[in-house]
């Protein structure tokens, strides 16, 4: 029998968002996350700070959790997967496992929010030493050093004098097979090289970039405020190499803009990764037969006009496991599934009657 609930899976911000928009419009959402605790990659991942604003990670993603915890039209699954969907909008069969039990719901809607996951440097660009050198680390390891307010190299426990971004790590590369933009690492890595800054004022620190894009107003957010504001130095080329020498590592590469080599030694060197679907957005994917684009992402069909409807009807995706996304396009979209899920029950009711 057709259902007015809307099943959201994950509970990271686009997942949290989509939940509250369908509770406070007076419909009821189940809210499935595989974790034990809400809150998505940045509770995960320990982020310090949002981009771009710099706001405490931590306290904005609690608040957004408060807004679903205990909230009447939520109904929230932790610790669980969803494992088998059948039937057709609006009405759904979907079945959810926990470590205990199985579960089958009715809806007659789906919002996949299942996020991303960081590209691991290690895995295929071996020429940066990921997994060989303890002071070569990730951008997602820097944002927990700043959050506890610890920025040291790992090898030695002190704080470094110098310390280098390189940019699309797993991004734009077509030798791997990840052709696209992450879209949010040059920011995240200009907000972070802010941190460190004011964390250690004496560091110095340096991006190496093939080409800085900031979106909307990050350029007068935090690239204009990192040069001018914190003397962060923008090296417009590309890092090739890097290797050990005298206790320092020696980043090696080409300067495009002055067209020469530079080795130049570091401290700490932060690799800024890209984004990739995560396990959970491929395996949704297949469970509910939709379309995944080139890079295994969930396709949706709408374009520029609808960026949330997927090649079933009836199950929408939003956030970054449609693809490189920054939170503030996660929020966005999630609210247009909502909208549009709630539509799809509605109608589902309005032709019933």
């Amino acid at each position: 029998m057709p259902s007015q609930d809307i099943l959201v899976i994950g509970g990271g911000p686009a997942g949290l968002e989509a939940a509250r928009s369908i509770a406070d419009l007076g419909y009821r959402a189940i809210l499935v996350e595989k974790r034990d605790r809400l809150g998505g990659t940045p509770d995960e991942a320990g982020y310090a700070a949002l981009t771009p604003d710099l706001r405490n990670a931590e306290e904005a993603m609690n608040e957004m959790i408060a807004r679903v915890q205990n909230n009447p039209n939520v109904e929230l699954h932790l610790g669980a997967t969803v494992v088998d969907a059948k039937g057709q909008a609006p009405d759904f069969t979907v079945t959810i496992k926990n470590a205990k039990e199985s579960k089958q719901v009715n809806v007659g809607a789906v919002i996949i929010c299942t996020g991303f996951q960081h590209f691991d440097p290690g895995r295929e660009t071996q020429k940066y030493g990921y997994y060989e050198f303890p002071d070569v680390i990730t951008l997602v390891d820097c944002e927990k050093m700043l959050k506890a307010h610890r920025v040291v190299r790992p090898s030695t426990g002190e704080p470094p004098e110098r310390v280098c971004f390189i940019q699309c790590v797993g991004s734009r590369d077509r030798r791997i097979g990840n052709e696209y933009c992450s879209k949010v690492c040059c920011g995240i890595a200009s907000k972070e090289a802010i941190e460190i800054k004011q964390q250690l004022p004496n560091a110095k620190v340096f991006i190496f970039y093939i080409d800085m894009r900031m979106y909307g107003y990050w350029e007068n957010e935090i690239y204009w405020p990192a040069q001018e504001k914190y003397k962060v130095n923008y090296v417009k080329g590309i890092a090739t190499e890097i290797l050990q020498r005298d206790g320092k590592l020696l980043v090696r590469g080409e300067d495009t803009t002055m067209r020469r080599p530079f080795e130049i030694p570091m401290d700490l060197v932060v690799l800024s990764v890209g984004m990739e679907p995560s396990a959970g957005t491929r395996e949704m994917a297949k469970i509910f037969g939709l379309k995944q684009n080139k890079y295994k992402f969930i396709e949706t069909i709408g374009g520029a006009l609808d960026t949330v409807s997927t090649t079933v009807p009836g199950v929408f995706a939003a956030g970054a496991c449609t693809g490189p996304a920054d939170l503030e396009d996660s929020i966005s979209a999630a609210g247009l599934a909502a909208v549009k899920a709630i539509s799809t029950v509605r109608q589902a009711e309005t032709v019933k009657a």
